[in-house]
């Protein structure tokens, strides 16, 4: 099980990445609709802070966390 403490790296391809997009290609959940709940229901974090917009857009260097498991955005 990985913790805050481990952080992965996640390359992203194109110039910009919404949350909810970036949440399911780097394999933090499942689904989108699984996204949207998750970030709905306030358990997605991006930089330390709550997110509650899917749409958010990601910059390179963002950390987005969901139960414990850490994703650095990389362009």
């Amino acid at each position: 099980m990985r913790t805050n403490d481990s952080v992965d790296d996640f390359r992203v391809e194109g110039e910009v990445i919404r949350l909810g997009q970036f949440l399911k290609l780097a394999g933090l959940l499942d689904s989108g609709a699984n996204a949207k709940e998750a970030i709905v229901n306030g358990d997605v974090h991006v930089n330390g802070a709550t997110e509650l917009r899917r749409g958010y857009q990601l910059k390179e260097g963002d950390l987005v966390t969901f139960q414990k498991r850490s994703v650095r955005v990389r362009y």
